[in-house]
């Protein structure tokens, strides 16, 4: 399911992460989603800290690796998010961890 990067409840702007693995990489075909008050039209994307061309979109799958944040009025900016083009990487869930949890975690190449 949708995994937000910042704190269940918590009045801010949330980057979603489909599917939800950390760290993102561009072969999993990573789909963002910016969640936060207003309406989606009002959503603006940031990647590596520079305006980018894809206002007024709620959602997009991202093709190039880079940080990625959104602004929504009313709630601010996202916490980043990087998304990498590494060819091996090992993932862990993209929730809240706490010491004794049962983690699944994936080796991709």
């Amino acid at each position: 399911g949708w995994c937000p990067l910042s704190p269940t409840g918590a009045q801010t702007t949330q980057l979603l992460v489909q599917p939800p693995w950390r760290p993102a990489v561009l072969w999993d075909r990573v789909t963002l989603t910016c969640q936060g008050s207003g309406t989606a039209g009002a959503t603006t994307w940031y990647k590596d800290g520079q305006r980018w061309g894809q206002e007024d979109r709620q959602r997009f799958l991202v093709t190039e690796s880079g940080t990625y944040m959104c602004d929504r009025p009313g709630t601010g900016l996202s916490p980043p998010v990087k998304v990498l083009d590494d060819p091996l990487v090992l993932q862990v869930p993209a929730r809240a961890l706490v010491e004794g949890d049962t983690v699944t975690l994936r080796c991709r190449c």
